[in-house]
């Protein structure tokens, strides 16, 4: 028989304070965004560890060759303290360096980051009778955050990155109007009637690569894709760009994204469509309209991009 075998620890939260500040982003006109504090850099981290080494384990119950998974999440959060990066993505890096180095009977690995968002909290301050951003409180949200999934293998007995994959995940938006779906196939299955200028409702993931994992990586984070400018700029082109159907919008912010972007070599939606029901509309001003939730299924739309 042939064995794939893997086997690891999933969800290990980790809360770093005081983490490097995360500046020399570039900036671009659809986002405010040029770096953070990281005075809170909260994250998850999955772990999969790949080898047929580990087979004896499962046919032999011999663990001779086994890292307890216990064991994983205990470095992963030592390796926290480590750190002297600034991004989520230089922490993934450095922790599957800091893997394949210490555990050479780890043939390959996948390591998977997720962003727990935290926003500073708006609190007065008494000298000047404002309201700013707290330097020590924050507030737990539950948005978009930013993810990475990063593959690791040995060669010539160094651990090296083998592939990865970003992304700005779970976003949610909703344009009441300046979206149309029209002109589609009918037949007589087709119910669903033609909508000139509708309000349009989205989940949205978005992922991408760079052409060179090096601008992911380095230190002074000139060509770093902040995953805060994308999520910006794509609802900045949501808002502007009239689209005739979700696989328009999509297309349209992938190239927006590639040409303002030159490091990217790849990107790629996953879309669902979550477009309420009309339910009403004013005898008086046909603007002013009420929708509820449609029938539980949803339309999926997917793109990918590559230069």
């Amino acid at each position: 028989m042939e064995y794939t075998i893997s086997y690891g620890k999933l969800y290990v939260p980790v809360y770093r304070v005081y983490a490097q500040p995360l500046t020399g982003i570039t900036p671009i006109p659809e986002s405010a965004f040029t770096g953070r504090s990281n005075t809170l850099f909260a994250l998850e981290v999955d772990v999969e560890v790949f080898g047929t080494n580990f087979l004896p384990a499962y046919t032999e119950g011999d663990n001779s060759n086994v890292i307890a998974t216990d064991s994983m999440k205990n470095f992963i959060l030592r390796q926290a303290l480590a750190f002297e990066g600034a991004t989520l993505e230089a922490f993934i890096d450095h922790l599957g360096r800091q893997f394949l180095t210490t555990y050479p009977q780890m043939q390959r690995l996948r390591l998977t980051g997720r962003e727990l968002p935290f926003m500073p909290a708006h609190v007065p301050n008494a000298s000047t009778g404002t309201f700013g951003e707290s330097a020590v409180l924050f507030q737990r949200t539950h948005q978009d955050f930013a993810q990475v999934v990063m593959d690791f293998a040995h060669e010539n007995n160094q651990p090296v990155l083998t592939s990865h994959r970003c992304g700005r995940v779970n976003l949610e938006l909703f344009k009441v109007s300046g979206s149309s779906f029209t002109h589609f196939v009918r037949d007589d299955y087709t119910t669903l009637p033609e909508r000139v200028d509708r309000p349009l409702f989205i989940y949205l993931d978005v992922y991408w690569q760079y052409t060179n994992s090096a601008d992911m990586l380095a230190n002074d984070h000139a060509h770093y894709i902040a995953a805060e400018q994308i999520r910006d700029a794509v609802q900045s082109i949501f808002h502007e760009f009239v689209s005739e159907s979700i696989q328009h919008l999509v297309h349209e912010i992938g190239q927006r994204l590639l040409a303002r972007f030159p490091q990217m070599a790849e990107i790629s939606f996953e879309s669902q469509n979550r477009t309420r029901d009309p339910m009403g509309t004013s005898p008086t001003n046909e603007k002013v309209r009420v929708y509820s939730d449609p029938f539980p299924a949803y339309g999926s739309i997917k793109l990918t991009m590559t230069r």
